[in-house]
């Protein structure tokens, strides 16, 4: 019995699902890389690109045709070799033609092809026209001439170049970008000037390395105006990686103390900036600042008008800030991965680039000045055939009218070739006059010279390079123009801090037990004063400068920052704290400190442990806080206690029982976040007894200065002197307070006063 061999589909069905799923995928990342992400190093276009120009040249819409319909050229590009959606394949087209987005467009268009500010609200395509630019030209003049290969389209009914014969090096002049599975490109665009220098340099001197092109291409070339800010060493490093990163600032000038901006950078929007300078002037970010305005119109695409408050506004400071803060200065990744001439993806430095470009123009000019030479020797032999049915007229008209086949009996005759003999009896009779014959030696003589001028070209290495550098030399004179975007050296831009944008002044902040917050200018507001809403009532105040960061403790021992000038006016109800902060389930603001960054705080736990912390350790950037303190069982966090001398300061610790202990501050560690180290000792079974005993009470007692422990109307005062009687080791048991006293209601530190009982 004959056996049968399995269908396509039991084939599949037999292949493990993980080999099957693995080699779908790497085919389809294949057809991404190759066939529709990265562009090729020949021309510099990727698939869709490649065939929109093709398919406008077979309309016949070269740069001095009439414009026609974008749809229809769309049509033509989706029906004939891009199977894809109409949308995709329009926007490609739209950006082939926008003079901001492409540094040498190939595409010419009339009616709303979009603008910098929103390049993406150009006209649908059945308002638009285009036709294709002079630029295109570089890419379609040799497409005739036996130069690339052809492949057939997607239904096998017609066929596209696989590559175009682009006489530039386009990946260079207008960049590219794209994202592919595994790896992306991002070219940017460059000076055609330039490129052609630095490519005549390298044909003369192939041995040449890449800080010699340095000389000739000093950068990219935006569309735009723009400076570009990059340090050249910088740059010259991107080249040789072919990775790195380009910045680019937007130019203005000052007149009459306004900020014009003329120029902006690739791909920046003056609506998004102004935006951006507008939210920052909501915000109170931009004090400075009192108006922005955007001009911009047909006569000045771009000028967005700044105008600071007053004369005295730092206009270096100002623009700096705004350059760092906005669109005004963008950075532009550089990855220069293409398909190279052996059709694999890599990443290539610039001499890589340059280097393989003239390999692939070398080798169609080569195909080119070939194929002519052919097309020269077919024709010299066919005005051969045509010379001697000349010098034989006579003979050749009487074969002809007398034989039953002429082309044997020419052939036979006159020893011509088939194809002498099928040209001789395709003349017609008004091409045999004498005129004719000398018509035929002359072009003979001219096709000769050209052979010879060919065959001197392709045969000797240093006249085609000549004929190469003469080509670069006229398309970079007709296609070429000046930098438009400069490279300047200019300093990093930096930002504003808080404190450079508001005006210091006295500021009083508020918080209401159920979590409210306000501030008011000035420290003489008396708090009792102050009102919240109905069933509401103040729990703490600080007075600070509004330049001073405000640092709000919550009880789960994480800390917040607040800035002053963010806070609503004292004289409505304030804010709830949770518009401005994140905070966790039953957490709840305890506590609020302010100070210089390199201060020092005392903070600690009612369970007796504690740490000296930086003010700046307490800062953060996140809504939802920052743990500091490490917080256990029923342990709460007790005010944090500002700290004036950390050499000479001491600390006086009193326990919910009356027990007092004072030692150096220096005893305690420095800490950023923790538990800390033991103050004062408790031990467990007072902890755990029905009247735990708890730390009560944590002050800092700086050099001579008294104590003064208040137990209800009454108190003692504890100098110096009587101190060192509770004086001990960080950690000790510490000793108990007389009597009467061990009931402590409020501790006091003061320098140098009396004390009258109440």
């Amino acid at each position: 019995m004959k056996e049968t061999r399995p269908s396509a589909i039991e084939d599949y069905e037999k292949i493990p699902f993980q080999d099957f799923a693995q080699k779908a995928y790497l085919n389809y990342s294949m057809y991404v890389i190759l066939d529709r992400a990265l562009p090729h190093i020949g021309d510099g276009l990727k698939p869709v690109q490649r065939r929109i120009i093709y398919s406008m040249s077979q309309l016949g819409l070269n740069a001095t045709s009439k414009f026609k319909k974008s749809a229809r050229t769309v049509g033509d590009v989706l029906g004939k070799f891009h199977p894809h959606g109409d949308t995709a394949c329009y926007e490609a087209m739209v950006l082939l033609a926008q003079p901001f987005s492409m540094r040498y467009p190939l595409v010419d268009g009339q009616g709303n092809w979009g603008d910098p500010n929103d390049p993406k609200s150009f006209a649908a395509m059945r308002y638009t026209e285009s036709r294709l630019s002079r630029y295109a030209d570089l890419f379609l003049r040799e497409l005739g001439q036996g130069t690339v290969a052809w492949a057939p389209n997607f239904d096998g009914t017609l066929e596209e170049p696989v590559i175009l014969p682009a006489r530039l090096p386009n990946l260079l002049l207008n960049g590219s970008t794209g994202i592919a599975v595994g790896m992306a490109t991002s070219l940017l665009p460059h000076n055609l000037r330039e490129v052609a220098k630095a490519l005549i340099h390298l044909i003369d001197h192939e041995d040449t390395d890449i800080d010699s092109l340095f000389t000739f291409i000093k950068g990219p070339d935006f569309p735009t105006d723009a400076e570009i800010i990059t340090p050249p060493d910088e740059i010259r490093e991107t080249y040789r990686r072919g990775k790195g990163r380009i910045k680019i600032r937007a130019k203005f000038i000052v007149e009459n103390g306004e900020i014009i901006f003329t120029a902006l950078p690739h791909h920046a929007s003056t609506e998004k900036i102004y935006e951006q300078v507008a939210a920052q002037m909501a915000a109170k970010k931009l004090p400075m600042v009192t108006d922005i305005r955007d001009e911009s119109d047909h006569e000045d695409p771009t000028r967005l008008v700044i105008i600071p408050r007053s004369n005295r506004v730092d206009i270096q400071a100002l623009t700096d800030h705004l350059f760092a803060t906005t669109d005004l200065e963008k950075s532009y990744s550089v990855n220069m991965n293409m398909i190279g001439i052996n059709g694999k993806p890599r990443v290539k430095n610039l001499l890589e680039i340059l280097t393989e470009w003239l390999e692939f123009r070398a080798d169609t000019v080569r195909k080119k000045l070939n194929h002519e030479l052919e097309k020269i020797i077919d024709r010299l032999h066919i005005l051969d055939g045509f010379l001697i049915a000349y010098l034989n007229i006579d003979a050749v008209i009487k074969i002809i009218r007398s034989s039953d086949h002429p082309k044997k009996d020419l052939i036979k005759a006159f020893d011509l070739s088939d194809t002498q003999a099928t040209a001789i009896l395709e003349i017609r009779l008004r091409q045999l006059a004498r005129l004719e014959e000398i018509k035929i030696q002359t072009e003979k003589n001219d096709l000769e010279t050209r052979k010879e001028h060919l065959e001197n070209v392709l045969g000797n290495e240093s006249e085609f390079k000549a004929y190469i550098k003469e080509e670069i030399r006229q398309d970079a004179k007709a296609y070429g123009d000046k930098r438009r975007s400069p490279i300047k050296e200019r300093k990093e831009a930096e930002k504003f801090s808080i404190t450079d944008v508001i005006d210091i002044e006295p500021v009083t902040v508020f918080l209401s037990r159920r979590g409210w917050i306000k501030a008011a200018k000035g420290h003489e507001i008396n708090p009792e004063q102050v009102k919240f809403k109905t069933g509401d009532r103040l729990q703490y105040h600080l007075r600070t400068k509004s330049n001073k960061p405000i640092v709000l403790l919550d009880n789960t021992g994480r800390s917040f920052v607040l800035f002053p000038h963010s806070l609503p006016s004292a004289r409505g109800n304030g804010e709830p704290l949770t518009g401005h902060l994140t905070l966790q389930p039953q957490a709840k603001i305890e506590y609020m400190i302010s100070g210089e960054e390199d201060c020092h705080f005392l903070i600690a736990s009612n369970a007796g442990y504690g740490f000296v912390i930086k003010f700046s350790d307490f800062l953060t950037q996140y809504k939802n806080g920052k743990a500091i303190v490490t917080l256990k069982d029923r342990f709460e966090l007790l005010e944090p206690e500002p700290i004036v001398d950390l050499e000479t300061d001491r600390i006086a610790a009193i326990t919910s029982k009356g027990r007092l202990l004072i030692f150096g501050l220096n005893e305690l560690p420095c800490l950023k976040k923790g538990l800390g180290n033991k103050i004062i000792s408790i031990p467990k079974k007072e902890w755990n007894s029905d009247d735990p005993e708890y730390l009560k009470f944590l002050k800092i007692l700086p050099f001579h200065a008294n104590l003064v422990v208040h137990s209800g109307k009454h108190f003692v005062r504890l100098s110096p002197g009587n101190q060192m009687d509770y004086t001990g080791k960080r950690g000790h048991r510490g000793r108990k307070l007389p009597r009467g006293y061990q009931n402590v209601s409020r501790v006091d530190v003061l320098a140098g006063k009396k004390i009258d009982e109440d």
